[in-house]
């Protein structure tokens, strides 16, 4: 990659963390918003594929998925670009808020905006789950996997991981009845 281009890696990713209000999902729906609509140097799935294993790592999910992207398409140095573009912007802000803490605490006018913030970031985050979706469900018994596996954690207090290893273990099975009826298909052409 040449100067300018990791400058502007730099640019879209200090814009990502400027505006990155409510948790990881919403540099999702951003980076699906700049590179998979706009750009289209990533798909659906590579994006869900990144965010899975940023989700899977230690450490902070936004800053993973700023590594992992910026490793992919330009190195180690890129990864490096992306992750202090991703963090410098909350850690700015952090900064004045503890000089500020106890003045932005008591403060209506700071108070009511971090709420109309909060229900602000709801649709995004929706918006990117929707998007994701999309790339990965594959197979129309997915849609039924993922009503299920929402059904559990809404309405039950089943584990987490155990709606993971259901996934895990559906897709396995609908991947290879898929992988068997594309097989008898492709055979019997």
């Amino acid at each position: 990659m040449s100067l300018k281009e990791y400058t502007v890696l730099l640019g879209e990713f200090f814009r990502f963390g400027c505006f990155t209000f409510g948790g990881g999902w919403s540099i999702i729906a951003q980076m699906q918003q700049l590179y998979v609509e706009k750009k289209k140097t990533l798909t659906s799935q590579e994006l869900l594929d990144l965010t899975s294993v940023a989700k899977s790592l230690p450490g902070v999910m936004i800053s993973n998925v700023a590594m992992l992207y910026g490793y992919r398409v330009g190195g180690l140095p890129g990864g490096l670009i992306c992750v202090f573009g991703m963090c410098f912007p909350p850690m700015l802000v952090l900064i004045v808020i503890s000089f500020f803490y106890q003045a932005f605490r008591t403060n209506y006018w700071v108070m009511a905006a971090m709420e109309g913030m909060q229900a602000a970031v709801v649709p995004i985050i929706l918006g990117a789950a929707v998007g994701l979706a999309k790339g990965s469900v594959q197979y129309p018994p997915c849609y039924a996997i993922v009503a299920i596996c929402l059904g559990l954690y809404l309405f039950t207090s089943v584990n987490p991981i155990v709606l993971v290893l259901i996934g895990v273990v559906s897709g396995l099975i609908v991947g290879t009845v898929y992988a068997g009826k594309e097989a008898k298909k492709h055979g019997a052409a």
